[in-house]
């Protein structure tokens, strides 16, 4: 987009937003399932009756709004809909009045029922959340502390062979059966007495299991590090803005899941709960991808990545994503990695790659942090053939929201023919930009490598400057912008305009190591991009 459009686009989606029914966002929440899923089936009981269930056991009644089991000592089941739906998601909302002392008697949904003896149910007992084939062959398990009385929302989804159960948002179970192809939704109460409320089965694809039978669930939004199923960062982890404040953990903690196509990626990062999503091979989409919190999405090997779509992080605080290790072509018209009123964000060790075009609005910016972004680090990518590369803060009339954040780190990035903006900075303070390479910053007379304009702080170390036109702007501002303040020093220029210094900026809180910049050049090509983790 144009600078000046930013922010009428955010308020055109806020908008959109605000006016959806509350019944829907709730149901997006909760599934996690693709926004343009079809509902195959919904009763939320709130006629008084069970018209099109059946049911096996136990006692079943419609009371206060809700389907209630009263037996503890029976397995009672109630199935409804089409015996033919394969690809489903069933949620509900169930409560048990009490847990028995047996470790199989629970609660829970069923999917793909094809009689009340064969069908998956994911289970809720006392102390585990459990997938089952059938009322008692657990399939996968995670531990769990259920309470009586407390109502959770459960969510099964089936595509093909794929399960994977969720628990209030949060996927904690996932296992591979090929045992039955189709079937009914249903509720489960084996010797537990309860009640369910809500129910709703879409045609919604759900999230791939991950390579363990089963995981546990997330302790808290933000986990420890020391607790994560996920991949390791690379050597020296995080450096920068994005350890401050808390720091930034991403997916940590949570559930490991392997996504190879489009349709999956986009639900797995859209769906709420902590996670890491690896991405298996290279997926192509279109549109916005918008990635909820607590997460770390990360390539498979050098070869994997997204292509075509706009990988957006906004309105979370903080929203502690971590995006790694992905190829990144071809977002037309709108910018690649989207940051907007989001903060604790690591983008590492990504290759970045468009086609320079003559008219500059074919493509947008490739990493752009607008409307307050906050505790950011850009670390080790590739970005190479592109435009616009990097803006942060995105018109001269934002102050008000923008000054005090977008404090944001680069460090060995590789900006390789890029046009401008690595990064074009306002208000920000103090933008730490060290160690990275710049190479071919000379499309035309305009090319320039960093700007610091309307009184944003940057802080330019350790960097070198090949065939770069212009390295910094400040003192003169930049085009329609009022000066900045940049303070430069130990950077290397060979073939390169001058970088222009300009006042002081406030010291940084965090430690680091500027290597000596006769290292960065061969450090930089040697680790930069995807494939070097």
């Amino acid at each position: 987009m144009y600078e000046n459009q930013r922010r009428l686009s955010r308020r055109t989606r806020s908008a959109l937003v605000a006016g959806a029914s509350t019944v829907i966002v709730a149901l997006a929440l909760t599934m996690g399932a693709a926004a343009n899923a079809a509902t195959l089936f919904s009763d939320d009981f709130s006629d008084g009756n069970s018209t099109g269930w059946s049911t096996s056991g136990g006692t079943w009644s419609v009371a206060s709004g809700a389907y209630a089991q009263s037996s503890s000592s029976a397995s009672a089941k109630a199935l409804a809909g089409s015996t033919s739906w394969s690809t489903a998601t069933v949620s509900a909302k169930v409560r048990a009045t009490t847990f028995g002392s047996s470790a199989s008697r629970g609660i829970g949904i069923a999917a793909r029922a094809q009689s009340t003896s064969n069908f998956y149910a994911l289970v809720l007992t006392a102390t585990a959340v459990q997938i089952r084939k059938g009322a008692t062959t657990t399939l996968a398990t995670a531990p769990f502390s259920a309470s009586a009385g407390t109502t959770y929302t459960l969510s099964l989804s089936a595509t093909g062979s794929s399960l994977v159960g969720s628990v209030n948002g949060s996927q904690v179970v996932s296992v591979s059966d090929g045992s039955y192809a189709t079937g009914r939704a249903g509720l489960v109460a084996n010797y537990v007495a309860g009640t369910f409320d809500d129910v709703l089965v879409t045609d919604a694809a759900g999230p791939s299991p991950s390579a363990s039978p089963s995981v546990s669930p997330p302790s808290s939004p933000s986990p420890s590090p020391s607790t994560s199923t996920s991949p390791p960062p690379p050597p020296g982890g995080i450096v920068g803005w994005a350890t401050q404040g808390g720091g930034t953990t991403g997916g940590a903690g949570g559930a490991t899941v392997t996504v190879s196509t489009f349709a999956d990626f986009k639900t797995q990062a859209q769906a709420a709960g902590t996670r890491t999503i690896l991405v298996n091979g290279m997926l192509s989409g279109s549109g916005t991808v918008e990635i909820s919190a607590n997460k770390t999405i990360q390539g498979v090997g050098a070869s994997s990545g997204i292509s075509g779509s706009t990988l957006n992080i906004e309105d979370m605080h903080p929203a502690n994503v971590i995006i790694q290790n992905l190829n990144i072509r071809g977002v037309l018209g709108n910018d690649a990695i989207q940051i907007e009123n989001a903060t604790h964000i690591w983008i590492d060790h990504n290759t970045m790659t468009s086609t320079i075009a003559s008219n500059p609005d074919v493509y947008d910016g490739m990493i752009d942090i607008t409307h307050a972004g906050d505790y950011i680090t850009v670390s080790w990518n590739i970005i190479r053939d592109h435009w616009k590369t990097s803006l942060v803060g995105h018109s001269d009339g934002n102050a008000g929201e923008d000054v005090g954040h977008l404090r944001v780190t680069y460090h060995h990035n590789w900006f390789d023919h890029t046009f401008e903006r690595s990064p074009r900075v306002r208000f920000g303070e103090t933008v730490h930009v060290f160690n990275n390479y710049y190479t071919n910053v000379n499309n035309n007379a305009d090319s320039y490598a960093i700007a610091s304009v309307m009184n944003a702080g940057v802080l330019v170390e350790g960097n070198v400057f090949e065939n770069v036109q212009q390295a910094c702007w400040s003192a003169s501002g930049y085009a329609d912008s009022d000066p900045g303040r940049l303070v430069a020093r130990n950077n290397s220029l060979t073939n390169s305009g001058p970088c222009e210094t300009n006042g002081t900026v406030a010291a940084l809180p965090y430690g680091y190591t500027a290597a000596d910049v006769g290292t960065v050049k061969s450090s930089v090509t040697a680790g930069a991009g995807a494939g070097k983790l």
